[in-house]
């Protein structure tokens, strides 16, 4: 027997995201990435971006948990799976939208909850695409 859906499609998440050069290096030792293009502003200068650049991590990392803190403030919700593709690189000091849209719900008997489908994306302010992302989750009352 199916339950009335928890969010409906076209139901959008959205936050404002600064990347300065502190939060990229701070992020990419957190996790391991040791590229000088986060890391070294002499080096980045030299790359091919000319400056320095958020990892790939970073990026998907604050979009999941944009995704996890939607969905879980008032169900229980579990991340089944997520795909990015980096667009263009997110250089420091650029302020994007990382934004999530729910594409579709469907119940889910086996799971006992509704398999929720989004599409997201990181923006500028002119709407230029810098990551893009789809995911599932599991969303239980």
């Amino acid at each position: 027997m199916s339950v009335a859906p928890p969010f409906a499609p076209g139901a959008r998440f959205a936050r404002r995201v600064t990347f300065d050069a502190e939060s990229i290096a701070s992020f990419a030792t957190a996790c391991g990435d040791a590229n000088p293009l986060h890391h070294d502003e002499e080096a980045a200068k030299a790359g091919p971006f000319g400056v320095l650049i958020a990892s790939g991590p970073h990026v998907a990392g604050l979009m999941m948990g944009l995704d996890a803190t939607s969905f879980s403030q008032r169900h229980v919700a579990l991340g089944l799976g997520f795909t990015f593709r980096f667009v263009r690189a997110v250089p420091a000091g650029i302020a994007l939208t990382l934004e999530w849209t729910v594409a579709a719900v469907k119940w889910k008997a086996s799971l006992d909850g509704h398999v929720v489908d989004v599409t997201g994306r990181a923006v500028d302010d002119s709407g230029r695409e810098y990551v893009t992302a789809t995911g599932s989750n599991l969303i239980r009352r």
